[in-house]
């Protein structure tokens, strides 16, 4: 490996967990060191740890690393890392996932919420921080259209 790579949190869905080893292939191949957070603790550790513990350790993990990768639709779990990476400054890209040999990067306007997560931006307070952390401020997904 070469000297100072830049390490990254590869968010992602747990509809993307099947994913998880081609999302880290791919960090590598970009020059990065990926921290995946479906490599590090599976999906929940088998529900053997409380979620929020997890969720938690997560959270750390993004104060750590360089930048955070967010790959495939945005979950609701997703929206408080974008938001926390947001806060603490860190760079943020987005990347759609084709299938395990096809991931292109986006821009914040063309990313897609799940259901659960245009759910959570009910909440205004949420959805304005939210709206911030992509630094795009008409995406129509944001603001409840189903486009």
């Amino acid at each position: 490996m070469k000297g100072d790579l830049k390490v990254v949190f590869t968010a992602m869905s747990k509809k993307l967990f099947y994913f998880r080893e081609h999302i880290s292939v791919f960090a590598f191949a970009q020059g990065v060191i990926p921290i995946n957070p479906f490599m590090q603790f599976s999906y929940f550790l088998l529900d053997r740890v409380d979620r929020n513990e997890i969720r938690d350790a997560n959270n750390r993990l993004i104060e750590r690393v360089d930048e955070l990768w967010v790959f495939g639709d945005i979950s609701d779990g997703m929206i408080p890392e974008i938001i926390l990476a947001d806060r603490i400054s860190k760079p943020i890209r987005y990347f759609s996932v084709v299938d395990s040999l096809d991931i292109i990067e986006i821009s914040p306007r063309d990313i897609i919420l799940e259901p659960e997560a245009k759910s959570l931006l009910e909440d205004t307070r949420m959805r304005e921080l939210f709206q911030q952390a992509i630094s795009y401020r008409t995406n129509p997904q944001i603001e409840g259209s189903d486009q």
